[in-house]
């Protein structure tokens, strides 16, 4: 008599293609995150000058804090573009009128005002004012890298060529 071959209960795994166990959650390779779409905010915040975003960000950021702190008080609901600081601002950065204009802020003549309807929210509004400070933060730190690598380069690039012509000279 033969003895009974035991079979497994369990099916066989089916042959899956090896680079499906490779694979992250849905399909996406691990470790790689999908980068979303910027906001007409974060848009206009990151299209400042990088010589001045900080300084923009901070008057924006203390204007948004104000308004959040105090939502029914009009003082801090309107903004005058003729003020001394708020125009110098849109001066060095057109482009921070669109930030606020992206904020819910409506602009009448040479002011702008906040509509009591606009609520604005520490989460999304203050928050994303730092985000977009960091963000600068970490620009500016590039910018200098850049610049210093940009310096080290000629350095080398002008040895390189003082040993060209030396070599040319000996030949």
């Amino acid at each position: 008599m033969r003895p009974a071959i035991r079979k497994s209960r369990f099916r066989d795994p089916p042959s899956f293609p090896s680079h499906l166990f490779e694979m992250g959650y849905a399909g996406y390779a691990p470790g790689n995150k999908v980068a979303e779409a910027l906001t007409p905010l974060q848009q206009a915040l990151r299209s400042l000058p990088l010589e001045k975003a900080q300084e923009i960000l901070e008057l924006l950021e203390k204007v948004t804090r104000n308004v959040v702190r105090n939502p029914g008080e009009e003082k801090f609901r309107s903004l005058k573009l003729t003020n001394p600081k708020i125009a110098a601002s849109v001066a060095d950065a057109p482009s921070m009128v669109d930030a606020l204009k992206d904020m819910g802020w409506v602009q009448e003549g040479e002011m702008l005002v906040l509509p009591p309807s606009v609520r604005l929210v520490h989460e999304v509004h203050v928050v994303g004012l730092i985000d977009a400070k960091d963000w600068w933060k970490k620009e500016a730190e590039n910018e200098k890298r850049r610049q210093t690598r940009a310096g080290k380069l000629d350095d080398e690039q002008k040895e390189i060529i003082q040993k060209m012509e030396l070599d040319r000279k000996e030949k």
